[in-house]
This record gives C-alpha cells, structure tokens and sequence, in this order.
C-alpha cells in the first residue's frame, strides 16, 4: 500500500481541451498541509478544481487513497473530500446550522432528514469553528469572515478524509485568517486530516504548509518542503519581482532600498534599529547599518534596507578592520543615529564608536 494518501499522475488541466499546466505530479501523506501559491491567473484554481471533479481533467489521474478517483461515485467521494470554492453560494432563507447541516446529505436518506448522529456530527463541527453562536442566524446576514468559517463546518461536517480549499482566506480580516488556518492546522495534526489549498498571502504559507507548490507556466514550477522553497531567489522568480525583496528568515516583503549615497549611519544591536532602518525607507533615506552579526534580528532587515551594512563574523569579538570600516562611516556620515546599542561581550567596542561619534559631534539618541 503507498505511503501516500493522494497523488497525481501526470495530470494536465485546463479548458476546453486544451491543457494549460501539465505533468503535474503531487505526492502526499495523510495529516499533511500542502499549499499551491503562484501569482494571480497561473492556475492554482483550475488544479483544485480539476481535482475535485469540478472540471474535466484533459490527461493523468488522481489517486485517492489508492483509488483513481474517476472510478468513485460522486456520493462516495463526497464522503472522502470535502470541498470549499471561492464561488460564493446564496442559501436563500437558510441558516448557517442549515448550511452546515448540508454536509451531512452523503449519509442521509432521499428525503435529507437528519438522524441523532448527523446532528451530533453538525454541532461538532460548528464547535470546532466557533460559529455556535450564529447558528440560529440566516447565512446571508453575517460577515464574510463568519460564512468563511460556516463553509468550513459545512466541509468538516461530512466528516472527510481531505479538504480542498481555493483562497479561503480571500474575503478574511488578519484575525480570522490566522483563526481559519489555526483550525486547519488542528485538524490535519490532531485528525490525519489531508488539507490541500490555495493562498496568496505566502507568509502564511511558509508558516502553516508542510509542503509548497509552485505554479507558473505550463508546468509546475517547484514542490517542496517550505525550507526548500522560500528562498529570495525563487520567491523573485515565481512572482517576477523586480522592486523589493522577499525576506526568507521573518517571511516578509520588503519594499525597495533607498537609493543614492548613504549620510546616516545607524548604530543598533539585537533588534533595537529595525524601527529605524523602516523609518527612514518611508523617508527614501539611503543609510549604513553596522556594527552586526549576522544571523541577528537588525542583521536580517539591515541587508535588505540599508545601503550598506558594515558586519562582523558571529560570536567574534570586533576586530581592528571592522571596527575601523565603522569609524570611516562615522566620518563619512552627516549624522550618526545611536539606535539604543546593547554592549555586550562581543560588541564592547561599540561604546568606543559611539564615543568617537559624540566627540565629532555628528551623535543624535533616538527616543523610544
């Protein structure tokens, strides 16, 4: 028996007849959360719903549980997966424990009553998304982020063994993104659960994936581990990125670096100059950074925002060279911003520099 819940096999989508993406061919394991990113138009939709039966696949299979998925009945595979489109539906007059109860219809009987264990089963998924309180409301009067949630009891309610989700945190404020991904994330590591979605807010998905693919042009552009491929240079070659930066290490955007010559230079440690550093790209301010390791916090965004960063090997002490750089850049600099330096036993000479800096008379204290 394969280790792996769902695979495709040389699959190609698209419309028509015609492929648009081909050979796509995906390996995964129960319990995993594997997440399509790519920029706006490159497919991730059509894959998901060529999968889930919602179009039809122009060449390959889909393996679920080592069944091709074309061999199931609609009423068993509804009993498998669980579907949530960006589509969004209109239940006239329905309320959302109706909406919910809708995802017990594969068990149910012609008539669609519900039995004890149905609405045991609707009152365990609306608990698990915290929606008991808007059961009694009609679907259509509640906020995005509440029928987002009610979609998602609808797909836990038919009790899958995988979920497909296309964007589900597109019509989401902050806080009920990161809840709708926290409860996905439960129910793939506490459940076995197989989550397969899409996103456009890759931060999130480096945070919450086990596995990422990458979807641009006619074939898929990358599938690995989030390690594997939330590198600076992939993310700028998956999107075209030509201004700003993608920060590996905090799963950020960064927009562009001030350009010209650097007249401020920014004494900071241990992430006390990041404030700063982001200050003065809002002012288009080209700065110098320095004295850092790398590998620390004011490191890691200096080396995406300052024009330079003057740096020394971790866990040395400062040396005669660099700590000459930094006394050049001080002589160089109109002005010097003490960030609020932490002097360690390391970086003791930064009290020297910042010494050097007041007696020249360039020394401005920040004021947090």
């Amino acid at each position: 028996m394969s280790e792996y819940y769902f695979q495709t096999e040389k699959m190609a989508v698209g419309y028509d007849g015609r492929a648009l993406i081909r050979n796509i061919c995906l390996s995964i394991k129960k319990g995993e959360i594997v997440v399509l990113i790519g920029p706006n138009g490159s497919g991730k939709s059509t894959i998901l719903k060529s999968i889930t039966r919602q179009l039809r696949m122009i060449e390959g299979r889909a393996v679920l549980d080592a069944e091709d998925m074309k061999e199931l009945s609609y009423r068993e595979l509804s009993k498998k997966m669980a579907v949530v489109l960006t589509e969004r539906i209109h239940p006239e007059l329905m309320t959302c424990r109706e909406v919910v109860a809708m995802g017990r219809y594969p068990y149910t009987g012609r008539l669609g009553v519900l039995g004890r264990e149905d609405e045991r089963q609707v009152q365990s998924a609306m608990e698990a998304v915290h929606i008991l309180d808007i059961g009694e409301k009609e679907f259509l009067a509640v906020s995005d982020g509440q029928r987002q949630r009610v979609l998602l009891a609808r797909a836990i309610c038919q009790e899958p063994e995988i979920i497909v989700l296309d964007e589900p945190t597109s019509f989401l404020d902050i806080r009920h993104k990161l809840e709708l991904l926290d409860i996905l994330r439960r129910m793939a590591k506490e459940k076995q659960m197989t989550i397969l979605l899409s996103l456009h807010e890759i931060d999130l998905a480096q945070k919450c994936a086990d596995r990422i693919v990458c979807v641009k042009g006619e074939e898929i552009a990358g599938y690995g581990t989030p390690e594997e491929i939330f590198t600076e240079e992939r993310i700028r070659e998956l999107y075209d990125l030509e201004e700003g930066y993608y920060d590996t290490t905090f799963g950020s955007l960064e927009l562009r670096k001030p350009e010209g010559k650097p007249e401020i230079l920014v004494l900071s440690s241990g992430g006390t100059g990041v404030m700063t550093y982001r200050r003065l790209q809002k002012e288009n301010r080209p700065f110098i950074a320095g004295i850092l390791y790398p590998g620390e916090v004011d490191y890691q965004t200096a080396k995406y925002l300052a024009a330079r960063v003057i740096e020394e090997k971790p866990f040395e002490a400062i040396s005669d060279e660099v700590y000459e750089k930094a006394v050049r850049a001080v002589d160089e600099s109109r002005y010097v911003l003490d960030a609020g330096v932490r002097i360690g036993r390391w970086n003791s000479r930064m009290k020297d520099l910042l010494e050097y800096a007041e007696k020249s008379g360039k020394l401005r204290k920040i004021d947090k």
